[in-house]
């Protein structure tokens, strides 16, 4: 028979900090009652772990009732709440060409922001290394945060990362970002370090802020440059061995996809070879050297035949590779992240449409609200899930 672990006092003491913690991390202000009724606590023990919270910088204790406004009689109540600001996050999204950085305090309210581009695509490992660390520093200044105070860090990563954090890079393209930017980031600052897919923070922002809220089943579609999806079923996000669960190059393979090109690039391909040839269309008159998938979107808003024909080509497109997300994973949800997600939404329709032929089992679509911000709010929820299951463990390094 497996030994019985004895509980011990402080072992206890250890699980009452940490429901008292929960209880307060999800609410505004609360009182002792509030916190005993929520826990089983009896009121002196309640006490006494809010007052060790409050020594360790967890939480703080609030003016008395009289001032929130719902003292009558007797003595006040003793009032808790979170200090957001014993701490932050950081969310990183890396991609090939730039970095942004997002500081956000211990509710999650973004605090400050900094994006910064990396020279070329294929650079050194140590310049990729220097560029995402000053930008780092540059957000926490906007934020008017001392990087002594980050507890944690999330890096979104354009490549498969396993459960323990590791990329994989059979591919050419994943190893540029294969960096050791983990032990980098904490040899420079001492931060902890966390890398997770791109696309899989993606959905956890999504299920978070976004379209996915409330959902259990769903899938997340980054449809920019490439198509990646971040996978959630019945609330769980998938990884898969490697980490490669959400990979689409298997559309090389699909017939009428052929790649996994992503919604942008095949706009701005069809659009280069709509005007190639002698079609009449405003996409010749867009004043740039290059047509992007925004100006394929606004002409077809103005009713330009060769723009509305690339949205049909990408409808058909879309609907075709959600349907074997539909085929293989049956998600309740696909919602259309990333940087095309605005525009995309007027590909909504047509996709749902054309989705009956060919699934039995069509998702609702949605485009994603989060925009171009979806992997940095995924990255700090990344962050935060990792300071709650590990709060008591913290150095919060008061300064």
């Amino acid at each position: 028979m497996p030994e019985i672990a004895t509980a011990t006092p402080q072992m206890l003491r250890r699980v009452n900090a940490a429901s008292v913690l929960a209880v307060i991390r999800s609410s505004n202000a609360v009182t002792v009652s509030e916190l005993m009724e929520a826990t089983g606590l009896t009121r002196a023990t309640t006490i006494s772990v809010c007052v060790d919270l409050m020594a360790r910088g967890w939480i703080r204790e609030l003016e008395n009732q009289r001032d929130f406004g719902t003292y009558q009689k007797g003595r006040p109540a003793r009032r808790f709440e979170l200090d957001e600001s014993a701490g932050c996050v950081l969310g990183i999204d890396v991609g090939v060409l730039k970095t942004t950085v997002v500081v956000a305090d211990l509710r999650g309210n973004t605090t400050g922001r900094a994006s910064k581009p990396f020279r070329a695509q294929e650079i050194e490992a140590q310049e990729r290394i220097r560029v995402i660390s000053e930008t780092a520093l540059l957000a926490l200044e906007a934020a008017g945060v001392p990087p002594e105070k980050v507890l944690a860090v999330t890096v979104g990563l354009a490549a498969p990362v396993d459960r323990d954090g590791n990329i994989l890079v059979s591919q050419p393209f994943w190893s540029l970002f294969d960096v050791g930017l983990k032990k980098a980031l904490h040899d420079l600052h001492g931060w902890a370090v966390l890398l997770e897919n791109d696309a899989n923070l993606a959905a956890l922002g999504e299920c978070w802020r976004g379209a996915g809220s409330g959902v259990q089943d769903l899938a997340v579609l980054l449809a920019g440059e490439r198509f990646g999806a971040g996978l959630v079923e019945s609330g769980r996000l998938l990884h898969g061995s490697r980490g490669g669960a959400g990979e689409m190059a298997y559309l090389d393979m699909v017939e009428g996809v052929g790649s996994a090109d992503g919604l942008a690039a095949l706009a701005r391909l069809w659009a280069t070879e709509a005007l190639a040839g002698e079609s009449k269309t405003t996409l010749r008159t867009a004043g740039t050297r290059e047509i992007t998938a925004q100006h394929v979107f606004a002409a077809a808003a103005l009713g330009d035949k060769v723009a509305l024909g690339i949205l049909d080509r990408l409808s058909d497109r879309l609907a075709r590779v959600v349907s074997t997300m539909a085929i293989m994973l049956n998600p309740e949800l696909v919602v259309i992240g990333g940087a095309v997600a605005d525009s995309a939404s007027v590909l909504l329709e047509p996709t749902a449409r054309k989705l009956a032929a060919y699934t039995a089992t069509p998702p609702r679509l949605a485009a994603s609200p989060l925009g171009d911000a979806i992997v940095g709010i995924g990255a700090v929820r990344h962050a935060l899930d990792h300071v709650e299951k590990n709060s008591l463990d913290l150095d919060l390094r008061r300064v």
